[in-house]
């Protein structure tokens, strides 16, 4: 049986979502979690779009339709998608440099049965998701 913990925070304006996503996740020690839920604003998204080099920014008023991902002290892996004033959603991978508008009220669900690490696997040219349990035998 594995029990669920969960940690749930309030994002202000002018703070950095990501960044401080990772500060609370590295504080806490996290290291299996994921994003239960987030909803808020930004006034600027960083987002890089499948398989493209580059990243993609604007600054306006956006709202928070979706983040998902996996968290850990070992490397998170987060995505985003953001709407303007007329309902446009543009989403992909969450980068630095995402800026609160209003709010974000974010809930991750953690375990300690678990070890989420980002390890190159020879499947993909980018370090992925390794699940071990704790005492770092693989699932």
């Amino acid at each position: 049986m594995s029990s669920l913990s969960h940690y749930a925070f309030r994002l202000k304006p002018g703070q950095l979502l990501k960044e401080e996503i990772q500060k609370i996740v590295d504080d806490k020690h996290i290291k299996a979690g994921w994003i239960s839920t987030c909803v808020g604003s930004l006034t600027e998204y960083n987002v890089r779009f499948a398989n493209q080099p580059g990243e993609s920014k604007a600054t306006g008023h956006f709202e928070i339709v979706s983040l998902t991902g996996t968290v850990s002290v070992n490397g998170s892996h987060l995505h985003i998608a953001v709407s303007d004033s007329t309902g446009k959603t543009i989403g992909g991978h969450l980068l630095d440099s995402n800026i609160i508008y209003t709010t974000a009220e974010i809930v991750i669900l953690y375990t300690g049965t678990i070890e989420f690490k980002r390890e190159k696997d020879g499947t993909t040219d980018w370090e992925e998701l390794q699940v071990t349990k704790n005492d770092s035998t693989p699932l």
